[in-house]
């Protein structure tokens, strides 16, 4: 469904991290961003019909805590209303729009577009001040990458604004992989560790940007697909962003408000710094945020209080940085949550200033984060991940002990906990939720 829409969309024409510095064998980067504002966790949403382009509409966007829409045509009338109302646009149609399909076409991009296709887009282009970036290709094969790379350095040339958007395969894209020849398949190599790790290495953007939908896949892929990703932006200094379903591949099923939370605050345990949505009108799949007549469905108010949570979080969250990320209570009937993903339970957690971190059978995610400016700054992230599917609404009792006294911030805001003796801490807490944890 997806890339049907890509295609008609091209044919309508309608911050480094400072976690490292790059690894030796990766891309150096060349991605701006001029207008998007990187130091605050950026919260986006896939396709915005024609119905929907109102000033009534667009302030709705901005009320619903939306801070950029993919894949908008240079419609100067909507983008006015974007400026108005502070909400970005990343763009289709100014430069070919392509999508790396299932592996028929692979290694093929600069033959069917060569540079000067995007240089000639380029000229013709009359920039908006509320226009942050250009998009050029989705879920590419590996074997474009190292042509990718060459065009991503002058894309980044040819639009000074504007960063250049690429959106990347999930673990889960179909095709061979060992045994027949994974070129024929969508990622183009044997496994999705090879894919990232060429992708790094090719294309120089200080992101890595890729979209997963649990609903259809499951937690134990989910997992992996945010292991292998984070792991590579904090080898490489890069940024984690992640495209996550707000909308239904099942039409009699409709994403819970808790099924929201999970999707976004199990990505932020990993480290994301983007989130972006699908779909908030129709794309692909069922249940949107938005009927087809403009009107609200019932996934409004609820994509509008996880995102107010997520902002609320992302104000301290992005003070720091992921170090690391631990899967903690993760056994029994839990333990096949993480399965097959690589992820370990760690039985005994102590990374010198918090411990003895237990929510009373509850699994966690947990993301150990360091402060961006060097100082001795240390926080935790952690999401309880044991519904991930909204099946009952649990509260458990979360504890750990500090060597410091902590800062407590919830969806809602500050969390106050007292420091009992010995340093610990309790405090209930919901299954889903996020919860940033701050030394003082």
């Amino acid at each position: 469904m997806k890339r049907t829409l890509i295609g008609a969309l091209a044919l309508l024409a309608i911050v480094i991290s400072p976690v490292a510095a790059a690894a030796q064998d990766a891309a150096p980067f060349v991605t701006k961003h001029t207008r998007m504002d990187r130091t605050r966790l950026n919260v986006g949403a896939y396709i915005l019909q024609g119905n929907a382009r109102s000033e009534a509409h667009v302030k709705d966007i901005a009320d619903c805590g939306i801070d950029f829409m993919m894949y908008m045509n240079n419609d100067t009338a909507t983008l006015n209303l974007f400026q108005k109302y502070n909400v970005g646009a990343l763009l289709v149609g100014v430069v070919p729009l392509w999508w790396g399909g299932f592996g028929d076409n692979a290694g093929t991009l600069e033959t069917q577009h060569p540079i000067s296709e995007y240089e000639a887009g380029a000229a013709a282009f009359t920039d908006h001040p509320a226009v942050w970036g250009i998009a050029i290709v989705d879920e590419p094969s590996c074997l474009d990458f190292p042509y990718l790379g060459k065009l991503t350095t002058r894309m980044e040339e040819l639009f000074p604004n504007q960063f250049t958007h690429i959106n990347l395969h999930p673990i889960y894209a179909p095709g061979p992989r060992t045994g027949n020849d994974p070129t024929k398949g969508a990622l183009g190599t044997d496994s999705y560790q090879d894919y990232i790790d060429r992708y790094c290495k090719y294309v120089p953007t200080d992101f890595i940007s890729y979209d997963f939908y649990y609903q259809n896949e499951g937690v134990q892929k989910d997992y992996a697909n945010m292991r292998i990703v984070s792991e590579a932006c904090r080898r490489t200094g890069r940024s984690m962003w992640v495209t996550v379903q707000v909308n239904s591949a099942k039409l009699e099923e409709w994403i819970s408000e808790n099924q929201l939370r999970f999707q976004a605050f199990s990505a932020m345990a990993f480290g994301a710094e983007n989130i972006t949505w699908a779909c908030y009108c129709f794309g692909w799949w069922y249940n949107q945020v938005l009927w087809g007549d403009g009107s609200k469905t019932q996934q409004y108010d609820k994509l509008k209080k996880v995102n107010a949570e997520i902002h609320t979080l992302g104000d301290r969250y992005m003070k720091y940085h992921n170090d690391s990320t631990y899967c903690i209570g993760f056994t029994d009937l839990a333990a096949t949550m993480i399965e097959g993903s690589g992820m370990e339970n760690t039985a005994s957690y102590n990374d010198g200033i918090f411990s003895e971190i237990d929510a009373g059978g509850c699994p966690l995610l947990v993301g150990r984060m360091s402060a961006r400016d060097g100082r001795r700054g240390r926080a935790l992230f952690i999401c309880p991940a044991g519904d991930p599917y909204d099946i009952g609404d649990l509260t458990f009792t979360l504890r750990f002990k500090s060597r410091r006294r902590v800062r407590i911030t919830g969806g809602d805001g500050p969390i106050a906990v007292k420091r009992q003796c010995g340093g610990r801490y309790s405090l209930q807490i919901k299954s889903n939720q996020g919860l940033l944890i701050e030394t003082k």
